[in-house]
């Protein structure tokens, strides 16, 4: 079975000193990262029939992911600009626009992914939320909110609509600064809890050079970050979620039938998923954009 991967996609154009344009979009590193890996997987967005579009399609068919034709139906592909800072971190602009029309033509996928700006920005967010609705029961759903408060309009909104996707989802990740901007009142940790608590099996929570911690039903665990030398973080936290949802396929705990046992993960189980998916990030880290790793190179830094 494959996995579908919707969201945007677009060129992040790179001003700091790794400088360039890169292939991008949360959504889109994500499918990219698990083609990469071998894995099977649709993807969905919402592209222009332009020379960037182009280029974009072509990064999906080059990693081994499928790129819906009907993702390029928008009147020109959406950028960013992303500013580096000294550290490495980055920065947002996006001129953007987000939409999505009718069912992907796939039989029931594996798991679905989500985040970011498909999940807030309208019209196309109302219809992710509707198709995660259609595929939840045949499909594990997961979420990464990966905010970007340049593109949210209504900050209320935002978080009423992040809220009810942690609730249909069954996988979330998220960053302690997504969080801080979430829930500005409340510790990372404590946030992450409660998502927790409102149904997903596991909530990941990662913080930069301070490592990763996973939630779930039989308690938590910390994994150490990996330390590197930062070029910048731009795909860092997508590579994370590649991670995870790799180890997590290997585990058999992905898919609809699944979701008893995601719920019953061991501690050593999570433990190892985690820190496959730290292994991932850091590599992403030491290389200019979203240049997520192939499996030989994830193993390699793993001493595979």
């Amino acid at each position: 079975m494959k996995g579908l991967v919707i969201g945007e996609a677009l060129i992040d154009i790179v001003k700091g000193p790794s400088g360039g344009e890169h292939v991008g979009g949360s959504p889109l590193n994500v499918a990219v990262g698990l083609a990469r890996l071998g894995r099977g997987v649709d993807f969905l967005t919402h592209i222009g029939d332009d020379a960037a579009g182009r280029r974009i399609a072509d990064c999906l068919k080059d990693a081994g992911a499928h790129l819906f034709p009907t993702s390029v139906t928008a009147t020109r592909t959406p950028t960013a600009v992303a500013t580096i800072a000294a550290d490495g971190s980055a920065d947002y602009s996006f001129d953007l626009d987000w939409r999505l029309t009718g069912t992907p033509p796939v039989p029931p996928p594996l798991f679905v992914h989500t985040g970011s700006i498909a999940a807030v920005r309208e019209p196309g967010c109302l219809a992710v939320a509707a198709l995660l609705d259609a595929y939840r029961v045949s499909a594990t759903i997961t979420f990464d909110p990966n905010v970007r408060p340049s593109v949210v309009v209504d900050r209320d909104q935002a978080r009423e609509r992040i809220d009810k996707l942690v609730e249909r989802s069954d996988i979330v990740k998220v960053s302690d600064e997504d969080l801080r901007w979430l829930a500005p009142d409340r510790a990372p940790q404590d946030t992450a809890r409660s998502w927790l608590a409102c149904g997903p099996a596991l909530v990941a929570l990662t913080m930069g050079e301070r490592g990763a911690i996973g939630f779930c039903a039989a308690g938590q665990v910390l994994v150490p970050a990996h330390p590197q030398q930062v070029v910048d973080t731009v795909g860092a936290g997508d590579a994370f979620m590649v991670g995870l949802l790799d180890g997590l396929w290997e585990l058999g705990l992905l898919g609809g039938d699944r979701r008893n046992a995601l719920h019953r993960i061991e501690l050593g189980e999570l433990t190892a998923v985690l820190e496959l998916a730290t292994a991932a990030s850091a590599l992403t880290v030491t290389r200019a954009g979203a240049d997520l790793p192939d499996r030989a190179a994830l193993n390699a830094s793993r001493g595979y």
